[in-house]
């Protein structure tokens, strides 16, 4: 078992698909998320030297240390995807919890929660297979018997949804899971579901005894609220972003889908409708989106929304 590193501070952003590409976790890292990590990677189309797959994993310096996080039902692919990403990335994190069930219906994700030993032999094999830290993403699913398996395995944190994959994201979470499972490893555990902002963050922390905290759609279109659950942390103070920020955030996300080359029209129109949602005007500009065709065209919107 390889050692956790230590991170600057308690919260990290989640691996989401289609939302943590290079530019949007750069950004979360900026407003002090400890730790970043890639969407969904398929070891599968990795072992195939995908293109798509290959574009996803894309990282540099600024964002370290930085996560590539796999999924699978293929041990020697998410081996072999492992020894790929580990040149590049400081943390290869195994998905045992996605309840999408175009995940689901190739065997990965949360449809091994039901394969105890094919869990351990994946972490057992990854683990041995490289020289950075294996840490692995579970649901609330037979979960303190699954975090058992992956700590013997090998696996040097855990991550905890607190919920069923039947639950999906939806309903509350149940966070004496998390409790149950800090209390039955030794390694970190990182408690997930339900955290909005610094309060809810603090509680999750007391509540639980989890070592960090994850983020997932809170940062959607927020990633400022990692700058606001750090200072509530420190300071109780509880701080709000202005909306000129909240625009120049998503002006830098457009500037660095361009400079990482991922920039797409479709994204730039989905991302905007999150930075700017509950804006005053917000509606009109989302509109006025809906007709754009370059670049260009989103940047002088953008602007003059900025000003107005």
């Amino acid at each position: 078992m390889k050692p956790f590193p230590k991170l600057d501070s308690k919260v990290i952003l989640a691996p989401m698909h289609n939302t943590t590409n290079i530019a949007f976790r750069e950004i979360c890292k900026r407003y002090g998320a400890a730790l970043v990590s890639t969407e969904l990677l398929s070891a599968n189309a990795l072992a195939r030297e995908d293109n798509l797959n290959l574009k996803l994993a894309i990282t540099n310096k600024s964002e370290k240390p930085v996560v590539a996080q796999i999924f699978g039902q293929n041990t020697k692919n998410l081996v072999n995807s492992a020894k790929v990403l580990e040149k590049k990335f400081d943390i290869i994190d195994i998905n045992f919890g996605c309840p999408s069930e175009k995940i689901l219906s190739q065997g990965a994700g949360a449809a091994l929660l039901k394969k105890k030993n094919k869990i351990k032999e994946i972490v057992e094999q990854v683990s041995k297979s490289i020289r950075k830290p294996v840490t692995v993403k579970i649901r609330s699913n037979n979960a303190v018997e699954i975090a058992k398996i992956c700590e013997e395995a090998g696996a040097s944190a855990i991550t905890i949804h607190a919920r069923t994959v039947k639950q999906g994201y939806s309903g509350e979470a149940d966070w004496k899971i998390i409790k149950s499972i800090k209390e039955s490893v030794k390694i970190p555990v990182i408690g997930n579901g339900d955290i909005t902002d610094g309060k809810t963050a603090k509680k999750m922390l007391e509540e639980t005894g989890c070592d960090y905290v994850m983020i997932g759609r809170g940062a959607i279109g927020n990633p400022f609220i990692f700058k606001q659950v750090n200072e509530y942390l420190k300071t109780g103070e509880i701080i709000t972003q202005k909306e000129e920020e909240k625009i120049k955030d998503y002006i830098d996300y457009i500037k660095l889908t361009k400079k990482y080359k991922i920039f797409s029209i479709s994204d730039a129109k989905l991302r905007a409708q999150e930075f700017t949602k509950g804006l005053e005007g917000s509606k009109n500009l989302r509109r006025k989106l809906n007709s754009i065709k370059s670049y260009e065209d989103i940047e002088r919107l953008m602007n003059e929304f900025r000003l107005k």
